[in-house]
């Protein structure tokens, strides 16, 4: 599949989402991510960035924040609060171990091959090196699930399904105007061990006791 930067012709609209309807979303997702990441110093690749919202969280934590995206429309904005290149998620114009660490925020389900991600991010990160992801929750969030009746959630056979999709529960939502490839909770874990990363911790974040985000810290052994 060719690639195409989908957020390019939402990028305004994102902008104004993420710090408006969705802030609290944000912000609890945010504060996984900080969680996981832990204090540092030195560069840390924002992978995705999209408009640059966790440069602030990544400056906050000790770390120089330095952003790549896909979408040059969403990178308009990111200029703003990071250092930022356009590039593809999957072949990084980054050198190899050179990074202390990287860090991927509800970008997964955007990327066609994940896996294929993750190998770039143990390419770029130096041994020891850290990489923090955070996404919606592969068991509770995709096309396969309905919260309209929350907190109750159903789950249906289309868990299974690893197509894009623009189907949502909710049709004003991300999700409706982009799509998703949805990777299921094996295909993550595997996808982090086949890249030769190590995970050290997982936390995930829900209202009503439903996880809605799963994060991850993986480390690139010594």
């Amino acid at each position: 599949m060719p690639l195409t930067a989908a957020y390019d012709a939402h990028a305004d609209w994102y902008e104004d989402y993420v710090s408006g309807r969705a802030a609290p979303y944000t912000r609890r997702s945010g504060e996984l991510l900080a969680s996981l990441l832990g204090p540092g110093a030195g560069a840390c690749l924002d992978l995705c960035c999209g408009t640059g919202v966790r440069a602030g969280t990544l400056r906050a934590l000790g770390w120089t924040p330095l952003g790549v995206d896909l979408s040059r429309g969403q990178l308009r904005h990111a200029a703003a609060r990071l250092p930022v290149a356009a590039g593809d998620a999957a072949a990084l114009p980054v050198a190899t171990a050179s990074l202390p660490a990287v860090a991927c925020s509800l970008a997964h389900t955007d990327l066609p091959d994940y896996a294929a991600v993750l190998r770039e991010v143990a390419r770029v990160l130096r041994p020891g090196g850290r990489f923090a992801h955070v996404g919606v929750h592969p068991c509770f969030v995709g096309a396969f699930a309905d919260w309209s009746d929350r907190p109750r959630v159903f789950v249906d056979e289309r868990y299974a399904d690893r197509s894009y999709t623009t189907q949502a529960w909710d049709p004003t939502g991300v999700r409706a105007r982009v799509g998703a490839w949805h990777v299921p909770l094996a295909d993550l874990l595997n996808g982090l061990a086949d890249a030769g990363l190590r995970l050290v911790r997982a936390m995930e974040s829900g209202p009503g006791g439903v996880a809605d985000v799963l994060g991850l810290l993986a480390v690139k052994p010594v």
